[in-house]
């Protein structure tokens, strides 16, 4: 019998694995980071920054074949890239006071909002699967906020205000297919680079600049937390590349199962690590339906996608006859 793994077998699981796990791990790292840190922004800004300079880096020294900046692409990106960091800004603000599995119970409504705005903009009905999934998740989020103890108001305000803006992202992204052509590291590229005007002015208008960059400087003297700020500086740039490895490799179903995987694991680990989470019966209780919901949701998706295969092929015989 023969023991040795496929090499594109292992290639798929490891790419799987990879953005599980960065996925999994920069949620914690922020965390982290805005318990001692509490300008969101600031961060934002300097992990788009980062995201800038270590990519022309890359380029410069042959790492990278990403092409140069283009005005005309830029222009069709704009919008995306204010929507994408309209999303991860509200994310981060609403982890200074939303622990980590209501975040990503939360987190976890943007298929219900998705599926909403698709009726607005004419796409076709899901099937009755993915409708009570998401219906489900929903209703295991309200069990849990009922259950939260350690209620944020505006934690939540700002995590549903991400979960608006992740849903505009991606339906203007499906529309606009404005993506289209580019590879993982050249929109990286444009995302930072329109982002960082849009960013610097928001720091300053909204009075955290340049206080921020003060305090900063006060807390890089700490290793322990210059470790975990260039942690979370980096981590951005894998996070975003793994989850392309991952969909190019195996498909974006897939991207999306590990998703809902991961957030399992980030729920379960939020009850022990980094604190916050006054455990009660119908907290756990929400979280545990609103996991439920998830995975659910992505068996639906894989068999909506595995009953749709049989018609491409049945369409691509007749065609061939």
């Amino acid at each position: 019998m023969d023991y040795n793994m496929d090499p594109n077998s292992y290639l798929s699981l490891v790419a799987a694995l990879s953005y599980g796990v960065a996925s999994m791990a920069m949620v914690f790292i922020n965390k982290a980071v805005l318990m001692q840190y509490a300008y969101s922004m600031t961060l934002l800004t300097l992990q788009q920054l980062m995201t800038t300079l270590l990519i022309r880096f890359g380029r410069t020294m042959g790492y990278s074949k990403a092409r140069g900046f283009n005005v005309e692409t830029a222009k069709k990106l704009l919008l995306v890239s204010l929507f994408y960091n309209a999303n991860v800004a509200f994310a981060l603000a609403s982890l200074k006071g939303v622990n980590i599995p209501m975040y990503i119970a939360i987190k976890r409504l943007t298929p219900l909002a998705v599926l909403v705005a698709g009726f607005y903009y004419g796409k076709g009905r899901p099937t009755t699967q993915v409708i009570l999934s998401v219906l489900l998740t929903a209703a295991g989020v309200l069990i849990a906020a009922f259950g939260d103890f350690s209620f944020d108001l505006f934690g939540y305000g700002m995590a549903f205000t991400s979960v608006f803006f992740q849903t505009m992202y991606l339906v203007l992204v499906e529309k606009s297919g404005a993506e289209d052509g580019l590879s993982s590291v050249e929109i990286m590229l444009y995302n930072s680079i329109l982002s960082l005007p849009f960013l610097l002015f928001l720091i300053i208008a909204t009075g955290e600049f340049p206080n921020s960059m003060s305090i900063l400087f006060a807390k890089s003297t700490s290793l322990s937390f210059s470790i975990l700020l260039i942690l979370s500086l980096v981590m951005g740039i894998v996070l975003n590349y793994t989850m392309f490895l991952c969909t190019i490799v195996n498909s974006a179903l897939t991207t999306t199962i590990v998703g809902v995987l991961k957030g399992v694991g980030s729920t379960t680990l939020g009850f022990f690590l980094l604190g916050g989470v006054e455990v009660h019966a119908l907290n756990v209780t929400g979280l545990v339906i609103n996991t439920a919901g998830g995975v659910w949701y992505s068996i639906a998706k894989y068999q909506q996608k595995k009953n749709k295969l049989p018609k491409v092929m049945s369409d691509v015989e007749t065609h061939s006859k």
